[in-house]
C-alpha cells in the first residue's frame, strides 16, 4: 500500500528537532511521498533542502501564500518566477486568497493569485489553491478564460457539497485532511457524496490534526488514519482508498513514481 501526503509543511520550524523522525514515521505507515509547499521568500530555501536531502520522497512547490501578501508582494512573484526558471518544482502552492483573518490586502491577494495562475500555466505545473472564507471569489477567478485548463487541488477543501460537485466539474481535486474526522466539519458529507475519483489525501502538518490527535503537532504519519477513517465512511477496504487517492496525487503532480 502507497500513500502519498499531498501537502505538507515538513521544514518549519515545528520539525527543526526531529523532521527526518517525522518522515520516518510517515513511511513505517506507508507513505511514500510528500509534497512540501512554499509560504514565500522566507521559506524556500527551507523547502528545497528538505526536498534536497529527501530526493525522489520530498517534492518542492513554489508560491506566495495569501496570508503572506503584503504591500511588496510583487517583489516577491518576481523571486518566485527567478526560481522557477533555475529549480524543478512539483507544483505552484500553496496560492490563493484568504478572508478569514484580514481583508487589509484583498486586492493584492487577487492580483497575486492570478499572477501565480499564469506562472501555472506558463510552466505546466498544477495549482495547489487556498481558499479559506474565500471559495465564492475563487470560483469567480477561475471562470476567466485567461485561466482556463488549469489543473489544481482546493487544499483543505472548505467547502459545500454543491461548491465541491461545481469544481469536480471542472476536473479539480478536493485536498482532504484530518477535518474530514472532525464531527460538524461537513466534510464526511463531501467524501460519501463524491468517492474516491475525486480527491486527494494531505495532513496540512503540523496543523489540523486528525482525531485522535487534535491540540497535538500533526504528522505525515498521520495520512494512514485519514486514510482509515474515509475507508470506514465508504465502507472500503483502505488498500482501495490508497490506490485511488495515490493514483489521484501521481496524476495530478505528475509524481515520478
Amino acid at each position: 500500500m502507497i500513500l502519498i501526503d499531498t501537502h505538507t509543511h515538513l521544514n518549519l520550524k515545528e520539525f527543526d528537532t526531529d523532521v527526518q523522525q517525522a518522515i520516518d514515521r510517515a513511511v513505517k505507515n506507508d507513505v511514500k511521498y510528500f509534497i512540501i509547499p512554499n509560504i514565500d521568500n522566507t521559506t524556500t530555501e527551507s523547502v528545497l533542502k528538505l526536498c534536497y536531502n529527501n530526493k525522489g520522497v520530498c517534492f518542492p512547490a513554489i508560491g506566495l501564500h495569501p496570508e503572506s501578501v503584503k504591500q511588496n508582494y510583487q517583489c516577491e512573484l518576481v523571486i518566485i518566477k527567478n526560481w522557477l526558471k533555475k529549480e524543478k518544482f512539483i507544483a505552484i502552492g500553496e496560492v490563493g486568497i484568504d478572508l478569514y483573518w484580514d481583508k487589509t490586502f484583498l486586492k493584492e491577494q487577487i492580483e497575486a493569485f492570478k499572477y501565480q495562475l499564469l506562472l501555472a500555466k506558463e510552466f505546466d505545473l498544477p495549482v495547489i489553491i487556498h481558499s479559506r472564507n474565500s471559495l465564492n471569489e475563487i470560483i469567480q477567478i477561475l471562470n476567466d478564460e485567461s485561466f482556463s485548463g488549469i489543473k489544481a487541488v482546493f487544499h483543505c477543501f472548505p467547502g459545500s457539497v454543491q461548491q465541491a460537485e461545481t469544481l469536480i466539474k471542472r476536473g479539480f481535486k478536493l485536498g482532504i485532511g484530518g477535518v474530514v474526522t472532525y464531527k460538524n466539519s461537513g466534510m464526511a458529507k463531501v467524501v460519501k457524496e463524491f468517492g474516491l475519483e475525486n480527491i486527494i489525501l494531505e495532513t496540512d502538518a503540523p496543523y489540523l490534526p486528525p482525531v485522535p490527535y487534535r491540540g497535538q503537532r500533526n504528522e505525515s504519519a498521520y495520512i494512514a488514519d485519514i486514510a482509515k477513517f474515509i475507508a470506514e465512511l465508504l465502507q472500503c477496504d483502505i488498500s482501495r482508498v490508497a490506490d485511488s487517492t495515490t493514483k489521484n496525487a501521481i496524476e495530478l503532480f505528475k509524481i515520478p513514481a
